[in-house]
């Protein structure tokens, strides 16, 4: 029986898919910053609820070994904890900034390096970062998500060849609009009320990308069955697009140059 450990398991993508591994026989180290809160999770069979906060590394090391203690050992990583910083960068504060590394990349940086020494003992794993299509294609008024999501990805590629000497795969999860809270709990506002320049076109694009987000959201049970593929799949594929309207901007994205790509996407914000 394998054994998944899963950052961010209090809602959404990381919820969804603690109820969905486990429900397929896996056990599960559901981590989440207030675990105490956990209601339903420590109800079921095979799921260890702990803390593991990202900005704290020593949480990450702590729910390493309670998951090897409960299970014996972990097989597969999950970093899904993550948020959005949203609003014009110049309004963003040096806290924002930070933060926004901090729990996107750091977060991902601290716990991968914390579980290698465990996989290669075991001589093999797997990590599964979760990305976005924001890895890969950018909006307006999300530069600092943008840029923490384009981060995971250089930085799950270039994993991706220096661990598979050591058998440990490397897997980039890519979804496009989840129908969660990520929107709500999961969000930065970036304002600086001295700031008016960017008011107008932070109203419109913030109105229509709340329009697109319900009309092309996925629901997280999907993203979590398409984590459960990639977690078992023994091949080399690296990428996952999770969700139909992950497929059709990135199919625009390849089909099109950059020049007119680019006009599309401003042309939707306009």
């Amino acid at each position: 029986m394998k054994t998944i450990l899963i950052t961010g398991a209090s809602s959404g993508i990381g919820r969804a898919a603690a109820v969905y591994f486990s429900q397929q026989g896996w056990n599960v180290v559901a981590t989440m910053r207030s675990p105490e809160k956990e209601k339903e999770l420590n109800q079921m069979d095979r799921v260890l609820v702990t803390k593991l906060d990202v900005l704290e590394k020593e949480t990450i090391a702590e729910a390493i070994a309670k998951g090897i203690e409960r299970f014996g050992k972990i097989d597969v990583l999950l970093n899904n904890a993550g948020y959005a910083a949203v609003g014009a960068l110049e309004a963003a504060n040096d806290l924002q900034i930070k933060k926004q590394f901090d729990v996107n990349v750091f977060g991902v940086i601290h716990t991968t390096k914390a579980i290698l020494p465990h996989f290669r003992a075991s001589q093999g794993g797997t990590i599964i970062n979760i990305s976005s299509t924001a890895g890969r294609v950018a909006f307006p008024l999300l530069s600092l998500y943008h840029a923490s999501k384009f981060a995971v990805e250089g930085l799950s590629e270039s994993l991706f060849y220096e661990l598979a000497t050591h058998h440990i795969k490397i897997k980039v999860v890519e979804p496009g609009n989840v129908a969660t809270d990520f929107t709500g709990r999961s969000l930065d506002i970036l304002t600086d009320d001295s700031l008016e320049a960017y008011g107008a076109y932070t109203e419109l694009v913030v109105n229509k990308q709340m329009e697109s987000f319900r009309k092309h959201s996925s629901p997280p049970e999907l993203i979590a069955k398409t984590i459960f593929e990639a977690a078992n799949d023994p091949t080399d594929r690296f990428r996952y697009l999770a969700g139909e309207d992950a497929e059709f901007l990135m199919r625009m994205r390849v089909e099109n140059s950059d020049e007119n790509f680019m006009k599309t996407i401003a042309a939707n914000f306009s």
